[in-house]
């Protein structure tokens, strides 16, 4: 792949806000859970397990429970035709070792990269994602009958996006937010 075509990808994955309601091909929604089920791990412990929604009255749910509350926060979910649900799954033994010498949750990295991964995807199908780690945990465990020994981490919305349009990048300059050799 050609490293500008990367960078272009990059540039055009944001955070969708409002969708068409069209529904989103298997095709598509496959090669975007193929994306994410390749992604790398920590020790190659794969600690996810992704819930597709996309039976109407049961994704109506789910989205409900990302709103309300104090905040009044993620309404657009309604819109989009497909929510995935990642939950983490336990680690092998090798990662839950290296995380807990190390102090470092080597599962929750392993659940942002695979996130991503599912977006980036997404985003080359022509698909608009957003990643959401607010919504009520417990309904959504009760409502996709998680165990309660599992954590569901992030809802990913997935279709195509009401606008067109890629908004700016507003982002930190590159020499604020890395240096060389040192701090």
């Amino acid at each position: 792949m050609e490293a500008n075509r990367f960078l272009t990808l990059l540039q055009q994955r944001q955070s969708v806000r409002g969708y068409t309601g069209k529904p989103v091909e298997v095709e598509k929604l496959t090669r975007c859970l193929e994306a994410a089920r390749i992604a790398p791990s920590a020790c190659n412990a794969q600690p996810w397990k992704f819930i597709v929604v996309d039976n109407p009255e049961l994704k109506a749910q789910v989205a409900a429970s990302t709103s309300g509350g104090v905040l009044p926060m993620n309404h657009f979910t309604r819109q989009a035709p497909v929510l995935v649900v990642i939950v983490r799954e336990s680690a092998n033994f090798t990662s839950k070792i290296g995380s807990a010498i190390k102090d470092k949750p080597y599962t929750l990295m392993d659940i942002g990269i695979v996130a991503l991964q599912f977006c980036l995807q997404a985003t080359a199908e022509g698909l608009g994602t957003c990643i959401m780690g607010w919504f009520n945990e417990k309904k959504v465990k009760e409502l996709l009958h998680i165990p309660k020994s599992k954590r569901a981490e992030l809802i990913i919305t997935l279709g195509y996006p009401s606008s067109e349009e890629i908004r700016p990048k507003i982002r930190k300059n590159l020499h604020e937010i890395c240096s060389y050799n040192r701090y």
